[in-house]
Order: structure tokens, then C-alpha cells, then sequence
């Protein structure tokens, strides 16, 4: 593996061209999947995807992108301030983008469990006041990655059938990683190229040591202005990493996804806990021949950029690895956040990276 640092001309002008958002169409739409999550198995939920593209879709350059473990995908990745929304960035180059929310998540269907608080672990429980005789109706994870697959699989289905299509790009950040190119792993024929930020990787050569386990269960999270903003600080140690115009856009496109969590005191975001179950295995990720992107921040404290290096070792196809410089496992919302989404361009324009494939790469740090 040869390891290359650049700041190319051509990388630069891309990242530093404006995004005019006005100009770039808004769509909602909306997705029949019968659940395989063990809160709805066998109902049909509905998922929602936005869309982003400018001018007429094009067929060939289709992209869906898949969130994390805690933020839906339209505010992950379409934030509306100034030049942050990966989405519109990507449309603006002629793509035609979507979003999906997973079920729990965002503007798709939620499970019942989810909107009762007695549901949440004990350190939440005693947040929100709960009385501690409070019964808990869901002590486990409402969704597991094979229910994600599930969805992602519906979505995917439904963008290809809408564009009259047979292939598409994905693109994941966080547990996005497991459920995008986990899914793609077993889908080889419907993906043209991966893109990952950050993604949830472990080939078990190095786990950490196992966290404590709680006294009981759980079925949901949430994430209050308060969390969001320590966990971020946690990983912003370079002046200026990210704006507040732009932890407050987030905040409020969290909020506007989720009207029950917003309605609590404090108002938070509600995500699913994901039930133990078959995961995205060292197996699949070295089967994987797809074109794959990886992206890890210099400052990720959630996802080890180590473990993302790992992963890079054992994707099977062609590849690129990114080290993004003061950046955390929020790059996308971060300063340098341009200079990720102009090499996301050109993995997905060209398949390569400044022009490079197979090696390892530094953006954003001083020369």
C-alpha cells in the first residue's frame, strides 16, 4: 500500500465551487417494504427517501445514500446551510441523489415502542423522569442489520424501477458502512461504486475491550442538544472545525425529522437500538470486488480510523483510502468537508481519487 498526501489543483477547484441550491430539485418520496425488524415483522412499513437533482435524471448516474446509527439520512447528508448538503453537492455535478431513512428513523415509519419512554435504557429512564415502576413493553433492539438490508434493499429496488435502471452508487456513513456495502456484498449485480465515511468495520483483529453491559435493555436512544454537542466537541480539537451555523442547522433538521422527540423535556431525536444479529463480516468485505471509497477523519472518537484502514486491507476490488485532516466523525458538517465531497465526485466520476487508485491518501493537512 503506498501512501500519497495532496492537495491537487484540480481537487481543490472542484471543492471550492459554490453549490446553488435554489436551482436543484426537492422531491419526497415513499417506499412499501414488509418489515423484517423485530418490532414489525411482516407489516408493511413505509420508508421515506428525498431526492435531490438538477435538470432531467439522468439514469446512469444514480447515487442513494445510507445514514448512521442515530441521524436520518436528510439530515445527515442534505443539511440547508450554506455549502453543507453532500446531496446537493452531488446533484449540482449531474447526479440524481436520494436519501433513505431506515424504519425507526426519521420520516419513515417508527415502531410503537419507540414513543414510549419507558422503552429507553436506565440512565435515559432517569433523564426523562420515568417512574421506576415504568414497564418496559420492548427490552431489546427494534431493528437488526438484516432488517436494514431489508430496507436498504427496497430502496434501492425502488430507485432502479424509478429510473428504468440496473445499477446504482452507494454512499454510507457510519453504520451506514455495514448496511450499504453489507448489503452490496450480497448484491453485487444492482452497485456500481461505494462510497464510505467512516463506516462501523470490525474484522476482529484488534476488538476493544467489551463495555460493561447494562442492567436491562433497551429498545431506542435519544440524543439531546446537550449530547450532540459534547460528543462533537469531544472530536473538534482544530480552531474552527466546524461552525455553529452549522450545529444549529443540524440541530433543527433533527428536530423537524422527529415532531414526538422534539415535543419531550428536553427534546431530543429518537434513533432505534440495533438487536444483536448476523453482521458484515471480514468475508464479505474481502468478496467485495465493487469500487470502494473510504473516508476516516484525523479526530473520529466514534469509528477508530484504524479500524477503516482494516477495512481497507480487506476489500477485495479497487480502492482508495482517505485521511481527512481536522475532522471528526461529522466530516461532512466540518471545514473540510469540501474537499471530501469534490474526491467523492471524482471516485464516482472516474474511480479514482487525484487521479489515484489502490493507495492511501491524506486531504486537508499542511504541506
Amino acid at each position: 500500500m503506498r501512501v500519497s498526501g495532496f492537495m491537487a489543483a484540480g481537487l481543490v477547484m472542484l471543492a471550492s465551487s459554490a453549490v446553488a441550491q435554489d436551482r436543484i430539485a426537492s422531491s419526497d418520496h415513499h417506499v412499501n417494504v414488509v418489515s423484517t425488524a423485530p418490532s414489525e415483522q411482516g407489516q408493511t412499513v413505509r420508508l421515506y427517501l428525498r431526492e435531490r437533482v438538477k435538470g432531467t435524471p439522468d439514469p446512469s448516474k444514480l447515487v442513494l445514500f445510507v445514514h448512521g446509527a442515530g441521524t436520518p439520512a436528510e439530515v445527515s447528508f442534505d443539511v440547508p446551510f450554506a455549502d453543507y448538503s453532500w446531496m446537493a453537492y452531488l446533484a449540482d455535478a449531474g447526479y440524481d441523489v436520494f436519501a433513505v431513512d431506515m424504519e425507526g428513523y426519521g420520516r419513515s415509519a417508527r415502531p410503537a415502542a419507540m414513543s414510549d419512554k419507558c422503552n429507553l435504557n436506565e440512565v435515559q429512564r432517569a433523564e426523562y423522569k420515568v417512574a421506576a415502576d415504568c414497564k418496559a413493553t420492548m427490552t431489546s433492539g427494534v431493528t437488526t442489520l438484516a432488517s436494514d438490508w431489508n430496507d436498504v434493499g427496497a430502496a434501492v429496488d425502488y430507485v432502479l424501477g424509478l429510473r428504468h435502471a440496473s445499477k446504482l452508487n452507494l454512499v454510507g456513513w457510519s453504520q451506514g458502512g455495514p448496511r450499504s456495502a453489507g448489503w452490496a456484498a450480497q448484491h453485487p449485480d444492482k452497485v456500481n461504486k461505494l462510497v464510505l465515511l467512516a463506516p462501523a468495520y470490525n474484522n476482529g483483529a484488534a476488538r476493544p475491550p467489551a463495555a460493561a453491559a447494562p442492567s436491562r435493555g433497551s429498545a431506542f436512544n435519544v440524543q439531546t442538544h446537550e449530547d450532540l454537542v459534547k460528543l462533537w466537541n469531544g472530536q473538534a480539537p482544530c480552531p474552527g472545525q466546524y461552525e455553529k451555523g452549522t450545529l444549529d442547522s443540524v440541530w433543527k433538521e433533527m428536530l423537524a425529522s422527529d415532531p414526538v422527540g422534539a415535543s419531550w423535556d428536553p427534546p431530543a431525536r429518537r434513533a432505534p437500538v440495533t438487536a444483536p444479529g448476523p453482521g458484515w463480516t471480514q468475508e464479505m468485505a474481502k468478496n467485495t470486488k465493487i469500487p470502494t471509497l473510504m473516508i476516516s477523519g484525523q479526530n473520529d472518537g466514534q469509528v477508530n480510523p484504524q479500524n477503516v484502514r482494516n477495512l481497507y486491507a480487506d476489500i477485495g476490488g479497487e480502492k482508495v483510502f482517505v485521511d481527512l485532516a481536522c475532522s471528526s466523525h461529522n466530516a461532512m458538517w466540518e471545514k473540510n468537508h469540501l474537499l471530501m465531497f469534490a474526491a467523492s465526485r471524482e471516485w464516482l466520476d472516474k474511480g479514482t481519487v487525484n487521479g489515484q487508485k489502490n493507495v492511501m491518501l491524506k486531504l486537508g493537512y499542511a504541506k
